[in-house]
């Protein structure tokens, strides 16, 4: 950890300035696409949840199943996630729920909804160790 502090140490503004300026991108797009709907939705991960206890060897593969949930991160953007089905594997599947900025209100009564419309949330995984 000392050894990244001390490479980034001396770039701290420019990387803050650059990771601020992206920012304020992807908060245009979204406020863009937010102009013509409601909500957005999405998958929670590119593929069914990992087996408990279960890890990728690959740490850009690990860092990819969170693509779909990191703009939303960025972007300030309420989310929320609602099991929505079960892989082949019996493994869970997430759908995420966005919203604009401070809607969070219509995110939670999409997901509700939803969740009422479906028996996906009683569905349970079989855990085995």
């Amino acid at each position: 950890m000392l050894g990244t502090y001390a490479l980034s140490a001396g770039y701290y503004d420019a990387y803050y300035a650059k990771a601020q300026a992206v920012r304020t991108m992807i908060q245009r797009d979204f406020d863009t696409v937010f102009q013509e709907v409601d909500l957005l939705v999405s998958p929670v991960m590119p593929t069914p949840a990992f087996r408990l206890g279960e890890r990728l060897e690959d740490p850009l593969q690990m860092y990819l199943s969170d693509i779909y949930t990191i703009p939303a991160s960025l972007a300030g953007l309420p989310a929320i996630s609602v099991p929505c089905g079960l892989s082949s594997k019996g493994l869970p599947i997430g759908l995420q729920l966005m919203g604009r900025p401070f809607e969070e209100n219509i995110v939670l009564r999409a997901a509700y909804a939803y969740e009422q419309a479906t028996n996906w949330r009683s569905k349970r995984p079989v855990i085995r160790s």
